[in-house]
């Protein structure tokens, strides 16, 4: 399976099995606050504030934590740190390529600690451009295969305005262009299937098949740089068969 759909997949996985309710809230509001803050914070004219209060309910984050990102963000509450976007590229074992968004304030500190997340897991930290024409921002809803027939998807998402749906051996994944992503959501909605997540980031165009060793090192790299405060999204375009992903679990 690709990168994109596995590691989101085992994100939500473990998301829902551990305690680290308190850092994806931390992101969610950096991310609300960055975007109100560059955009505004009118939901109807800001689509990017407008995606992340719709991550944020959905990981049932309190109303008032997302209000007063916000305000903060258009400047209607003083306070909160200053944020800067920055996107590191480098490569993990096998090659894989590795995109990582950050947000900091502190650039010098965050460089660091992606540097040796990378060095420590078989990696290295690369120059800017070196990867991300791999990667292209897409929507992706990602689906248990017991949830729908893959037919009865195809139908929906297609004339939905769907761009594809690909069958990543235990999940569906319906990938959008970012314009028809809420349509496509909604649809979904609509007729009531229920889908593992929805969210836009971006894809891999190819992907890098890993042997188990290799896999074992990917995936925690993966999990390291999730678990850096300042790490907001990681993608990579490992591909893990399945066998390997049970065996590594």
């Amino acid at each position: 399976m690709s990168g994109h759909s596995k590691w989101s997949t085992i994100k939500y996985k473990k998301g829902a099995a551990d305690a680290k309710r308190g850092k994806i809230f931390t992101k969610l509001i950096k991310e609300i606050t960055l975007a109100a803050r560059l955009g505004g914070g009118d939901i109807e004219g800001n689509a990017r504030l407008r995606q992340a209060i719709a991550v944020a309910k959905a990981e049932n984050m309190p109303k008032d934590n997302i209000e007063r990102a916000v305000k903060k963000g258009s400047g209607d509450l003083e306070g909160g740190a200053a944020y800067e976007e920055i996107v590191y590229e480098g490569y993990g074992p096998g090659g894989v390529a590795v995109l990582i968004e950050v947000m900091t304030d502190n650039k010098n500190r965050t460089v660091s600690e992606i540097r040796h997340i990378f060095s420590k897991h078989g990696g290295n930290l690369g120059e800017n451009g070196c990867v991300a024409w791999i990667f292209e921002k897409k929507g992706s809803i990602i689906f248990n295969k017991d949830a729908i027939a893959e037919d009865r998807l195809m139908e929906l998402a297609l004339e939905a305005g769907a761009e594809d749906v690909l069958d990543q051996e235990s999940e569906y994944e319906v990938i959008t262009e970012l314009g028809t992503f809420e349509d496509v959501r909604s649809a979904m909605d609509a007729a009531g299937v229920s889908y593992l997540l929805a969210e836009i980031g971006m894809i891999p165009q190819n992907t890098v098949k890993l042997e188990e060793d290799k896999a074992g090192q990917m995936l925690k790299l993966m999990e390291q740089m999730e678990d850096n405060d300042d790490v907001q999204n990681v993608y990579a375009n490992f591909d893990i068969p399945d066998e390997i992903m049970e065996k590594l679990n």
